[in-house]
């Protein structure tokens, strides 16, 4: 499953990092979403709930 962030849409929430910390980070500078893999492999639940999660609808996976 590919993961999607868009940095534009971002709100440096941090949903994402807390959900899903093998997947996302925050840039230190602006705080917004930083993708640390492209691919979810073996962690879908995680990476599908730091989607669910997002304030700002920054993420989405892809089949």
């Amino acid at each position: 499953m590919k993961i999607v962030a868009d940095r534009e849409a971002c709100a440096s929430a941090g949903m994402c990092a807390l959900t899903a910390p093998g997947y996302f980070d925050q840039d230190d500078e602006d705080g917004r979403v930083v993708l640390l893999a492209e691919e979810a492999e073996g962690r879908d639940d995680d990476v599908a709930d730091a989607v669910r999660l997002c304030p700002a609808s920054a993420l989405r996976v892809e089949p």
